[in-house]
């Protein structure tokens, strides 16, 4: 029409219109108008949006079993616009377009139409509209198993051989395991039945029958049966002959033109020959034997030494004594320059030492503990654990003076008190780097590998392998540079360890044992255990905190036991949760003189605490001719990103003097905190003013800014000739890297099947593996020894790879006790019931 469109508009803020309107909503309308009408817009309402802070209901948590249904409410916030509603589970989205069994769409409610194992976490309610969002409180759903009856076993034999008697079927509560807090089952383990066996008779004679008419041969004969009664249902037949024959004319009947005693007399004198020249030919090999077996024995002794295992292992109870003769040049005598006597020097392997053999008499007396009521527990002593009768005389060990003693649990064994005289470190216990490998041949015994003063170990259990079978199984630590790179703020912890061949399937699970650096805290630290594939990648296994039936892992302070049914390179990785997480260093000082002479170095070094990193730095060391100046201390290293200072203090004036501006080295966080495989290394060159300056003495200070300190105290002589030398301390295991069969074990086989047998069986409440369990302080995952085939000797095999060096039996013979008693409060019904022995484990009475 040729007439102007015009675009005009308002600014009207919501002051102007609250003080026309009041807090209530409006509207806005546009009126053109012009000489030919008016015209009207459509009304445009305006609302001022909120969301409030408060949901109208929060969802609530839930215990549901497994393939139930599982509703969540969420009712949200009011708000304007109405607000958009999504669902988290353990702070990740919840999508139900990727799970059919989950459906959102349901009035903002949360629906699991069959619960899952993987259902179970912390689920919350996400409302948000273009003002805020608003989170619910979570809600925690657990989804649990109810614990199932497996198959009754078949019915044993009959108990009485003769008479009435009684026959038992049993079944386990592992089918499925209860978990996450689900019921254990109901009703008996354990059914019985009468059952009647037919008594055995035995065979009785009847009388011997008339004398026979005399014969041509001038014989007569008498015969009987065994039929007064006959044998019946087993019973034994008569003893003695059937029939009886003698001469009828007392001697006086010619027979072949000769009396017939001449011819019995003569039968006498050949067979009396027979007889004689038989017993010669017998002992003239009798003497040929023993003979030849005194040589052979001889021989092998003059080759070998003398390697006596003593018998009464087995049957004075838990104790296991290894005699053994030292022989010459054994770097770990505390004086190697002394030549040994080998004839009465001696050392011995467990907590009690035998000065003479006259000793060893007292323990092959006691008996095995029947089946477990006859323990005799000795607790006043850490070292002794005596199995067998309750009048028993005290042992008193003596260690002998040439031998080595027992380390404690960490590599780094405690030097003896020094005076203000120079000390200097003998490393000759140590390994090359060639020795951080070690195989050896097992068979169906089962025994243990060592990487010596490494803390690596690798316990195959009694059984894992098949019978009438052996395999070469090695143990390795990776030296060069670890092929795993921990991503972000990760730590590698411990050393890459590798365990073989990876074509060996065992039947009963073996624990490596791997040491690490972490101070152990779950609130701090989340621990992954990670295996190589074959493909050279490395993938993730488990979380030490995670419940699952494939693995187990046991972390110690120094170091994690962990339980496997395969081979293959493993480590373990740390992720720090918080800045608390602490990563333990050791700190050590070591000490040389340079090319010139007035020079010397000190070299400080922070590295991981454990005893592969260790021996590490000493194996570079001993290369340049370096001496341990001070026992290493350990550092707590925080991960609070802060950085590390290593400083010189207090150097002697007039007598040395360091470089000005490197007294003190500044390290930065990420080098100390992400160095996987190198240790930490800074070096410091001291000048001394005149070569009569033989003494040297400062302070080395290691700490963390705002964090832990450690001070080490140097004092020595910079003069070969003037230190003193004192022995460094590593793990008998250094003689032994290799054991098999019972002697690798503490605990004696015989004893250990009647652990077993005890334990494995549930009683009326279900609890004898796990009570042994907690007693050993193994409180999670007890859903893996549920799944094994006998969950006691999966966890004594746990307990032998915790306890390898210590050999702690007083604490197992303790556990072992308090079971006892807490099976005689727990109820008198269950056991009277199956007429089975009641295991008392009492002080009293023999233990």
């Amino acid at each position: 029409s040729g007439l102007k469109v015009r675009e005009v508009f308002i600014n009207v803020t919501r002051q102007q219109v609250e003080d026309f309107h009041g807090p209530e909503d409006y509207w806005c309308q546009c009126v053109a108008w012009s000489h030919l009408g008016t015209s009207k817009s459509r009304k445009a309402s305006v609302r001022i949006a909120y969301l409030r802070k408060n949901f109208e209901q929060d969802p609530q948590g839930k215990e549901v079993p497994i393939e139930g249904m599982i509703v969540l409410h969420c009712r949200p916030p009011e708000g304007v616009p109405a607000a958009e509603v999504e669902w988290l589970k353990n702070e990740e989205p919840i999508d139900s377009n990727l799970d059919e069994n989950i459906d959102t769409r349901a009035d903002h409610n949360l629906i699991i139409r069959q619960a899952r194992l993987s259902d179970s976490g912390n689920y919350t309610c996400m409302a948000a509209n273009i003002v805020a969002k608003r989170r619910s409180m979570s809600a925690t759903v657990v989804v649990y198993v109810n614990g199932g009856w497996s198959s009754w076993t078949e019915w044993s034999n009959c108990n009485a051989r003769c008479g009435r008697g009684w026959q038992k079927r049993s079944r386990t509560c592992t089918n499925p395991a209860p978990l996450n807090g689900g019921a254990f089952c109901e009703g008996m383990s354990v059914q019985k039945i009468t059952c009647t066996s037919l008594c055995p008779v035995d065979g009785n004679w009847e009388v011997w029958s008339e004398w026979s008419v005399c014969s041509p041969e001038c014989e007569h004969l008498r015969v009987r049966e065994c039929i007064a009664p006959p044998p019946r249902n087993g019973g034994k037949y008569c003893e003695g002959l059937s029939q009886e024959s003698e001469n009828c004319t007392e001697g006086l009947c010619i027979q072949d033109k000769k009396p017939l005693h001449e011819i019995k007399s003569q039968n006498i004198e050949t067979a009396s020959d027979i007889a004689l020249y038989s017993g010669l030919g017998a002992a003239v090999i009798a003497v040929a034997v023993l003979v030849v077996g005194v040589t052979l024995y001889r021989r092998s002794q003059s080759e070998y030494g003398v390697d006596v295992i003593d018998s009464s292992a087995l049957t004075g109870g838990f104790q296991t004594f290894n005699f053994k003769t030292v022989r010459q040049g054994n770097s770990l005598l505390l004086n190697s320059s002394l030549q040994p006597d080998l004839t009465v020097s001696r050392t011995y392997s467990g907590p009690i030492c035998l000065q003479d053999p006259m000793d060893k008499e007292l323990m092959t007396e006691s008996s095995l503990f029947n089946p477990l009521s006859d323990i005799k527990v000795k607790v006043q002593s850490s070292f002794m654990v005596s199995l067998g009768v309750t009048e028993r005389a005290e042992y008193h060990g003596k260690g002998h003076s040439g031998t080595f003693p027992h380390g404690n649990s960490r590599a780094f064994g405690t030097m003896q008190a020094r005076n203000k005289a120079t000390y200097i470190q003998n490393l000759s216990s140590i390994s090359t780097r060639s020795e951080l490998k070690t195989t050896a041949i097992f068979g169906h015994l089962g025994g243990r590998l060592v990487v010596p003063n490494t803390g690596v170990s690798l316990l195959i259990p009694h059984g894992a392998i098949p019978e009438e079978s052996s395999w070469e199984i090695y143990l390795a630590i990776t030296q060069k540079e670890s092929s795993l790179q921990p991503e972000g703020t990760d730590v590698l912890l411990g050393p890459e360890v590798t365990c073989g061949p990876s074509e060996l399937a065992v039947s009963t699970p073996f624990a490596l044992t791997i040491p690490h650096c972490a101070e152990v805290n779950s609130e701090h630290w989340n621990i992954h255990l990670k295996k190589r594939s074959q493909q050279g990648k490395w993938e993730e296994v488990m979380s030490v905190e995670e419940e699952t039936t494939s693995c187990y892992c046991l972390l110690d302070p120094y170091a994690c036991h962990i339980l496997l049914n395969s081979f293959g390179t493993y480590a373990l990785i740390g992720e720090p949760i918080s800045d608390c997480a602490v990563r333990q260093l050791k700190v050590a000082v070591f000490g040389c003189l340079s090319c010139n002479s007035l020079d010397y170095n000190l070299r400080v070094y922070c590295m991981d605490n454990t005893p592969c990193a260790f021996q590490e730095v000493v194996l570079d060391e001993r290369l340049q001719g370096g001496q341990l100046l001070e026992e290493p201390k350990l550092l707590h290293f925080q991960g609070n990103t802060f950085s590390l200072q290593i400083s010189v203090l207090d150097i002697p004036p007039f007598l040395w003097r360091i470089k000005p501006f490197t007294a003190c080295q500044e390290v930065p966080f990420s080098r100390v905190w992400c160095s996987s495989q190198k240790p930490l290394h800074c070096a410091f060159s001291l000048e001394r003013y005149t070569p009569a300056t033989t003494q040297l003495s400062c302070k080395i200070c290691v700490r963390q800014v705002k964090g832990h300190e450690q001070i080490l105290q140097i004092q020595t002589s910079i003069l070969e000739n003037e230190r003193e030398t004192i022995t460094f301390f590593a793990h008998d295991d250094s003689n032994f890297p290799a054991q098999m069969g019972p002697k690798a074990f503490k605990i004696p086989y015989s004893i250990r099947q009647r652990i077993c047998a005890t334990f494995d069986t549930p009683n009326a409440k279900g609890k004898d593996w796990q009570m042994l369990a907690q007693k050993n302080s193994i409180n999670r995952n007890l859903s893996y020894f549920a799944t094994q085939s006998s969950p006691s000797a999966v966890i004594l095999d746990l307990w032998e790879a915790r306890h390898q060096h210590d050999g702690d039996l007083d604490s197992l013979a303790c556990a072992l006790e308090e079971i006892g008693r807490t099976h005689s409060k727990i109820s008198d019904i269950t056991e009277t019931e199956i007429e089975e022995p009641d295991f008392n484990y009492s002080r009293q009475n023999g233990l």
